[in-house]
């Protein structure tokens, strides 16, 4: 019983056992029958759409998730103090889903130049969001004696970002109608690409990608992207609120499709902010995954749906104070979704008695924040800020160039600022300084705790259903194929070849990989030299690979996971997806320990690539795997951090994994545990 690592999955060069592969040369040669490659044909299981399979699975559980969230906010609607505790409760979690924010710093703002226009100017700002971190941003101030409103305008997902037209537009009237806007570089977009080479070029094709690529290290951290906008967005309410033009008691948020997510984000935190306007964005989460699926990383926070919040919740978190949705009725952000949620908030504001402050603005055209939406914003803040509800007339203004409006020299502030510290150097810095709390976490804690904590972070249930299995094929025609079926999981389909004859089976070898049973199943030699020394060989496809693997058609390559639907919707229900693949696992064990045949067997499991992490973890938790060989397998989490433009990698993603443990340390505990047995 031992544990035999060949290869690691960053390493350059894959290196086998000389032995080990020239026994299977030999065997191959000698030992392939033919009807073996019969057996080799026809590997599928499924009849019916197995490729949707997950998904489908996934999408019912978030159903789940959020019909016991209706009923939760039904039952709070009833009265002022029901949304009042209900607000109590969405604050808890959504500081859970936040994390630790990084601390206060000095803002050291510095203003590298002025643009003069008529009736306002604008200030070219650079800040200090945390320690050796700068955002750029554009400061929009009226002519005329303050104080003035104060408003932050976030930017959706644009690359020029504040030079973009349309924000360009929003902001100039805005200051023209008598406020001081502070429009800021979104991470990742405008002067602000956290992965770039020397010369500040980026390396990805634009800032979703990033924004996914860093909201993937954020998560090993127990973090995401959202909350790191959300902090360059409260220090930039920090710096409005420092300037003489601004009254401090009137101040308020807007944005548009991705900033439209912040600005949900940052109401819903922010008791500062007075009135609010969300464009392009609100709909239901729930009818966001099942039409469009799981977006960037930054539109959503791991958890979510584990926690049961909605973003009507951050509409609900921010009542009873003036908030105006704004929607396009040919958007893609999906308008019955938008109806549904302005539904509930109206009836959360109606309920403290203020159904005037939640207002729908709906226009005839599709995503953005176009001139007609516009001025209803306008319009809607200076009905609350400046007590005046006339209309709103949006007058022709000169779009500024992106180099006009840029902050700093080069254009990139990674490249300008000496000792600029990126998002992904920083999440490296937090995961090396968690190592202190990590060896003192795995000092103390016991066996059995440590294996509580893996379940916990793995989402793994902690009861499962009985693992009933169907026969597809039986034994008597080789190989035999079966259904696993466990109440509330997904059937997992898998081939078991066993030595003819056998009554009481010494050893079962189950071979894991990540393109499935299929690929396993070609090495003929390999299966023959396990059931001539009278082994059983099983070969799984676990959930989302081989046969129930997810189309690419569905996965777009920008996020550079060919499962990022099932992964991202997996960590939205709070199971990711490793450790939904763990439990399949621990169900093959339940049935081999459940049939006489394998009660008293031997388990060794054989695995490779993301399957290898997930044995790995499987051997931890359970003792009834007795022994263990893993090939090309991620050497630690922190890899993935270094290295965020390898592929596939958000497959692995835990959160907050970091905080307790890392793969070597898994490994010094189950090497340690065979030795023992040895």
């Amino acid at each position: 019983m031992k544990i035999f690592a060949i290869n690691r999955l960053l390493s350059d060069k894959c290196y086998f056992n000389n032995y080990f592969t020239a026994v299977i040369l030999i065997l191959f040669i000698l030992l392939l029958p033919a009807t073996m490659l019969r057996a080799q044909s026809s590997p599928g299981i499924i009849d019916w759409g197995a490729d949707k399979m997950l998904n489908a699975y996934l999408m019912q559980q978030i159903h789940h998730q959020y019909a016991l969230r209706n009923v939760r906010v039904q039952r709070a609607m009833q009265s002022v103090q029901g949304v009042k505790t209900y607000q109590q409760q969405l604050r808890a979690s959504y500081q859970k889903l936040l994390g630790e924010l990084p601390g206060n710093a000095p803002l050291y703002p510095t203003v590298t130049d002025t643009l003069r226009h008529n009736g306002y100017h604008i200030e070219k700002l650079i800040y200090q969001s945390f320690p050796q971190h700068h955002v750029t941003a554009s400061l929009y101030i009226p002519e005329g004696k303050g104080p003035f409103p104060g408003v932050l305008l976030f930017c959706g997902h644009e690359a020029e970002a504040k030079a973009t037209p349309s924000y360009q537009q929003t902001a100039v009237l805005f200051a023209r109608q008598g406020f001081v806007v502070l429009m800021i570089d979104p991470v990742s977009q405008g002067e602000r690409h956290q992965l770039t080479d020397s010369t500040g070029r980026p390396l990805t094709r634009g800032g979703t990608t990033e924004h996914t690529l860093l909201n993937m290290a954020a998560g090993l951290t127990g973090s995401s992207v959202a909350a790191y906008e959300l902090w360059d967005n409260e220090r930039g309410l920090d710096y409005l609120l420092s300037r003489k033009e601004v009254d401090t008691a009137r101040i308020g948020c807007l944005g548009n499709s991705g900033g439209g997510t912040q600005a949900a984000y940052f109401m819903a935190f922010e008791n500062r902010i007075k009135v609010a306007a969300v464009c392009s964005y609100i709909t239901t989460r729930e009818r966001t995954f099942e039409l469009a699926g799981p977006l960037d990383g930054c539109v959503q926070i791991p958890n979510e749906g584990k926690y049961g919040l909605e973003i009507t919740d951050y509409m609900h978190l921010f009542a009873p104070r003036p908030l105006l949705v704004l929607a396009g009725r040919y958007d893609f952000v999906d308008y019955t979704g938008a109806e549904q949620a302005y539904g509930e908030a109206k009836q959360c504001y109606t309920t403290l008695g203020a159904g005037e402050k939640v207002q729908l603005v709906t226009v005839d055209d599709g995503h953005g924040i176009s001139k007609p939406k516009r001025e209803a914003a306008v319009r809607w803040f200076r009905k609350w800020m400046y007590d005046d509800d006339k209309p709103v007339q949006e007058e022709a203004i000169a779009i500024l160039p992106a180099t006009a409006l840029n902050c700093t020299g080069t254009g990139e502030l990674n490249n300008s600022i000496s000792g600029e510290i990126t998002l992904q150097q920083y999440f490296l810095q937090t995961a090396s300084s968690m190592a202190t709390h990590r060896a003192r976490f795995l000092q103390t804690v016991t066996p059995d705790a440590f294996r509580d904590t893996l379940r916990q972070l793995l989402g793994i249930p902690p009861l499962r259903e009985k693992a009933e299995v169907e026969a597809i094929q039986e034994k008597e025609r080789q190989p035999e194929k079966y259904l696993l079926r466990s109440k509330g999981e997904p059937p997992l389909p898998f081939i078991l070849m066993r030595p003819p004859g056998s009554t009481a089976i010494r050893k079962v070898v189950i071979y894991l990989h990540d393109e499935g049973k299929r690929t396993l199943l070609d090495s003929s030699a390999l299966l023959q030299y396990y059931l001539q020394k009278g082994d059983a060989v099983l070969l799984p496809d676990l959930r989302g690979m081989g046969e129930t693997a997810d189309g690419a058609a569905f996965n777009h390559p920008k996020f550079y996971n060919r499962e990022y639907r099932n992964v991202t919707s997996s960590l939205h229900m709070g199971r990711p997806l490793i450790g939904q693949r763990v439990t399949d696992l621990l169900l093959l064990l339940d049935y081999l320990q459940s049939d006489p045949v394998f009660k008293q067997s031997v388990v060794s499991i054989k695995a490779s690539g993301t399957t290898a992490l997930v044995a790995l973890h499987a051997a931890v938790i359970d003792q009834r795997i007795h022994h263990l060989e893993i090939d090309q397998y991620l050497d630690s989490f922190m890899s993935i951090i270094r290295r965020l433009t390898v592929k596939d990698q958000y497959s692995n993603v835990i959160p907050g994994v970091l905080r307790y443990y890392d793969v070597p340390d898994l490994l010094q505990m189950l090497n340690k545990r065979l030795a023992a047995v040895d």
